[in-house]
């Protein structure tokens, strides 16, 4: 098929009556000591099937011009002649230099007196002093050093470290990336802004935010590795967000997850099969107040910290007797939980447990000391309780409802109340109202144990949705959270929050 198709184009060329002449089909020279037709070939691919008269180097075309001079360079590099040799690519020379300069990407476009270092444009004008970065970041003329990029600094700030962006901040406040258009009530390094720092620079800002040291190299490597990895959960949090949360390097951010459900001992795997628990009937009748909270009312002790120990379930117990005592007695008295720990056969201490359980072990104890006489030390210990020195007892518990508007009547009326919660979104919670999405925060899968204390209902500033949330007492001391305390979402069951409601009954 192919020379039949040859054929009939030489065929159609020559009934035309046109002649196949050298100069129209590009054939080159003949040559009679060859019988051939040949034209010169340059540059590469080919490059040296004809003979060079001298040596030629180079390639991408480089040698398609005769040069006077051996030459160096690619890219086009010698398409103009040079009265003395160049280094660079990228057009660095298409323009003449009394010196050498040294840079790329137009760097040395315009003549400069004195050596400057930078790319992207950063010298296109020029500077009384060095600076650095890049990005046009001095494209301004800065009367002090700045730190920071992409823009952070084109408004002036009156002071060194600044009142950065939009709104006045009242501490000295690092970043970029529009960090700062918002307030900020603390000291924040590198949340998820995405800052252009790199992964050490993350660590190290995580590092020094919380005061953190490592034995050696190799740990700090190891946990380097770890947070890394961390952030990454944290993006996938952040971006399935409902409500108005914040995720980010918290303390635990350098912890495994095994590491960090050490933290998480509530274990609903040990209610006995026999509850002896009462369930509590909630009239829905009366309205009740759109926000309560029972820190108003002292009977919350301060926040604590459990420390390594998953006794998430003796903290969240203690604090419901606590309320509990102090709204009957009108005396608020911090409790020990190291009691419950060592001496609660029916838990597992350190390795978790139920206040269920924990509720009936303080009624065959014969009470709780104080925190004072019985203090915390984190550890699973030989119990050596006290009856003479118990300052509280327990007649029994409860179980309260699942429904939300109910249980939030029934904290009005009585206090604080015990709960399990998924801890998933507790790992690198910062602040706001926490409202994750049920895949990432399984209501059924309750790991750790809380105080709701009270509840209320945020505002968004600009859309103007309103989110109700729990106010919710942690055992991670304060730094952690809000100040040691986590809001979540209320009215859905978010995180399982409303599954397993307890409280004590106290005489």
């Amino acid at each position: 098929m192919r020379v039949f198709v040859a054929s009939c184009l030489l065929l159609s060329c020559l009934a035309s009556g046109q002649l196949l002449r050298p100069e129209i089909m590009h054939l080159g020279k003949y040559n009679p000591e060859t019988k051939h037709y040949e034209k010169p070939v340059l540059g590469q691919d080919g490059h040296d099937q004809q003979h060079h008269g001298e040596p030629v180097l180079g390639q991408d075309g480089h040698d398609q011009e005769h040069h006077g001079q051996p030459l160096l360079g690619q890219d086009g590099h010698d398409h103009q002649h040079h009265g003395q040799r160049l280094l660079g690519q990228d057009g660095h020379d298409h323009h003449h230099h009394g010196q050498r300069v040294l840079g790329q990407d137009g760097h040395d476009q315009q003549r400069h007196g004195q050596h400057l270092l930078g790319q992207d444009g950063h010298d296109q004008k020029h500077h009384g002093k060095h600076i650095l970065e890049g990005d046009d970041h001095d494209r301004r003329q800065h009367t002090k050093h700045l730190l920071g990029g992409d823009d952070h600094d084109r408004r002036q700030h009156p002071k060194k470290h600044g009142k950065h962006g939009k709104h006045k901040g009242k501490k000295h406040l690092l970043g970029q990336g529009d960090h700062d258009y918002k307030k900020h009530g603390k000291k924040q390094l590198w949340g998820m802004e995405g800052h252009e720092l790199t992964e050490e620079g993350k660590f190290n800002a995580f590092l020094a935010r919380h005061n953190k040291s490592y034995s050696g190299m190799e740990e700090y490597h190891h946990r380097m590795a770890i947070f890394t990895q961390n952030m990454k959960k944290v993006h996938v949090l952040q971006r399935n967000e409902r409500g108005t949360a914040t995720y980010g390097a918290s303390k635990f951010a350098d912890l495994t997850e095994g590491e960090f459900r050490q933290l998480l001992g509530f274990r609903p795997h040990l209610k006995p099969e026999q509850s002896m628990m009462q369930r509590v009937e909630v009239s829905d009748n009366g309205p009740i107040p759109k926000s309560f909270d029972w820190r108003d009312h002292g009977v919350v002790t301060p926040v604590k910290n459990q420390g390594m120990c998953g006794s998430c379930w003796a903290f969240s117990t203690t604090g419901n007797v606590e309320g509990q005592w102090a709204i009957r007695h009108k005396k608020l008295i911090s409790l020990s939980e190291q009691e419950l720990v060592d001496c609660d056969t029916e838990d597992e201490g350190c390795n978790g447990g139920l206040p269920e359980n924990a509720y009936d072990a303080i009624a065959k104890l014969g009470g709780l000391e104080t925190e004072q006489d019985y203090p915390y030390d984190g550890h699973d210990e030989q119990c050596h309780f006290n009856r003479s020195l118990a300052a509280v007892t327990v007649n029994g518990s409860v179980e309260l409802p699942q429904d939300e508007p109910l249980l939030a009547k029934w904290l009005v009326a009585n206090g604080p109340i015990s709960i399990g919660i998924n801890a998933n979104a507790l790992q690198f919670y910062m602040g706001g109202v926490s409202h994750p999405l049920k895949f990432l925060c399984n209501p059924a899968d309750l790991d750790h144990g809380m105080l709701i204390v009270g509840y209320g209902v945020h505002t968004t500033k600009y859309l103007r949705r309103h989110q109700p949330y729990w106010i919710v007492k942690n055992s991670w001391g304060e730094d952690w959270g809000e100040q040691g305390y986590y809001r979540v979402y209320r009215g859905d069951g978010t995180c399982g929050v409303n599954m397993m409601a307890t409280s004590a009954v106290v005489p």
